[in-house]
């Protein structure tokens, strides 16, 4: 076992606190990674206060994870010493079931190993990336291309892979309309994806404070939720609308702005269950759906896109003393656009 260093939850009200934490040792298909960096998911909030659900604590979250390989098991082919790589939300799965067979593991049946807060194949409690060292399988290991900046490169393994693949998925691209609610960690990513992919987007987002970032990112257009003319002016305009928000909105308002055949597609993930009205489907033949991160072959095809197109996280890089503030700012949405921290500030 390999002793590393961490931040850690001891309950849903505490600050986060350094501490130690045991790694398990390198098996045959195991790739040990000392991080480099590690970004801050509103996940990682909503899970260490319990939002979604009891937790064991000590819990050290993290699923936004960069660093290199220092060693490798004796059957790993895929990845060698010195290698840049990362992990996302998933570190394994049950590898058998119909979804898993057809290369979507993320949709696991038995459900995906998580990389925190999730039982592991040995039994323990999976912990996260606010450490700095962590052990994965090679397959749930991800290759990072040299032309995405490292610590940018950190919150793609979520933020990105999470807006990348309904937009794929629903294939926004030239011809497409495309809507982006909420213009925080997710939101800035996938305007910037959308826009590389050819399609005409437009972000909703609750005031104008951010329009200068969106329309440099690539947004034609720019509206104020808060502002009920937005509903009227863009009834029935858009293909698609990637709600990024995990906060309770109001359902029949946006789905409205569907045209025909057009979805509405919630990767936002509020603790509040969301209400909605089924006659509002009828019109328009909309339709609303859920997507959730992406295989690890799609993740993989992400970050080339990204590298391609010279996509990146914009970042406030921050040390490890500064995780608990962070999370208050995250709350408070007073970020642009997502934190990383910087591991090696772990000791």
């Amino acid at each position: 076992m390999l002793t590393v260093n961490a931040y850690a939850a001891t309950s849903p009200t505490d600050p986060l606190v350094p501490t130690t934490i045991q790694r398990r040792d390198v098996g045959p298909t195991d790739v040990l990674i000392a991080i480099r960096y590690a970004g801050i998911c509103h996940s990682d909030i909503h899970t260490v206060r319990g939002d979604w659900g009891p937790i064991a604590y000590p819990q050290v979250v993290g699923h936004e994870i960069v660093g290199e390989v220092v060693e490798v098991g004796a059957e790993v082919s895929r990845h060698a010493v010195g290698d840049r790589v990362g992990v996302g939300c998933m570190v394994n799965s049950c590898r058998e079931c119909e979804n898993c067979r057809a290369g979507m593991e993320n949709y696991c049946l038995r459900g995906n190993t998580q990389t925190y807060a999730s039982v592991d194949r040995d039994g323990t409690v999976t912990q996260g990336g606010y450490s700095t060292h962590v052990v994965v399988d090679q397959d749930f290991v991800l290759r990072v291309p040299e032309a995405i900046p490292y610590e940018a490169a950190a919150p793609l393994l979520c933020a990105g892979i999470t807006t990348y693949s309904p937009l794929a998925h629903w294939n926004a691209g030239p011809g497409k309309r495309v809507a982006v609610v909420g213009m925080g960690g997710l939101g800035h990513l996938a305007v910037k994806l959308a826009v590389a992919m050819g399609a005409e987007v437009t972000v909703l987002s609750q005031s104008l404070s951010k329009e200068a970032d969106g329309r440099r990112f690539g947004a034609s257009g720019y509206y104020a939720t808060s502002d009920p003319a937005t509903f009227e002016a863009l009834a029935n305009t858009f293909d698609l609308i990637v709600n990024t928000v995990s906060a309770p909105l109001d359902l029949g308002a946006y789905l409205r702005l569907l045209r025909l055949d057009g979805t509405m597609v919630n990767v936002g993930a509020p603790p509040e269950p969301l209400p909605i009205q089924v006659f509002t489907l009828f019109g328009n033949r909309r339709t609303f759906a859920g997507s959730s991160i992406g295989s690890i072959a799609e993740t993989q095809e992400m970050l080339d896109f990204c590298a391609e197109h010279g996509i990146a996280t914009e970042i406030e890089l921050i040390d490890a003393a500064g995780i608990n503030d962070a999370y208050e700012r995250v709350l408070r949405s007073d970020v642009r656009y997502r934190f990383v921290i910087d591991t090696a500030t772990l000791g």
